[in-house]
């Protein structure tokens, strides 16, 4: 599963509407550099990352696949509510596609305000939120060699 865009323009989407999906390690320290605000006393971050169990599972890897323009379009939406729900200055959620293994961050969420309340509050509702509506999906591989197909909250 790859992306449509470049690398430099998923980053650049993710700036600009606040979430975008990428197929390839997230960079953690150029997201973070993004929602530098002088105006801002918060930053609250949360990465996703695959662990090696699901349940009584031992988890080896995991794929994601996502529908890139319905994802992206959500995503911008999730945002925009936040900002309106939550006093946060700004926002920006990047979800990963493709192979990753254990350890890998499938998800990072960065948020911005004058205090902290807001922050982490709109940081949590952004996650959970994006698990509920975004298209993307997970298949686990277990160390049998068997998957199973989950449903991003799952």
């Amino acid at each position: 599963m790859h992306i449509s865009r470049s690398v430099d323009e998923a980053y650049m989407v993710a700036e600009r509407d606040g979430f975008a999906l990428l197929d390839i390690a997230i960079d953690e320290s150029r997201l973070r550099n993004m929602l530098d605000d002088d105006s801002c006393g918060a930053f609250v971050s949360f990465e996703g990352r695959v662990r090696n169990h699901n349940n009584a599972s031992s988890v080896d890897r995991l794929s994601y696949y996502g529908y890139e323009e319905l994802a992206v379009n959500q995503g911008r939406q999730i945002i925009e509510e936040a900002k309106k729900k939550f006093e946060i200055t700004h926002a920006i959620a990047i979800h990963r596609i493709g192979a990753l293994e254990i350890g890998d961050i499938a998800v990072w969420i960065g948020v911005v305000s004058a205090h902290r309340y807001p922050a982490f509050d709109a940081c949590r509702w952004i996650l959970d939120t994006i698990k509920a509506d975004i298209p993307v999906w997970k298949q686990e591989y277990y160390e049998d060699d068997s998957s199973k197909w989950l449903s991003n909250n799952g």
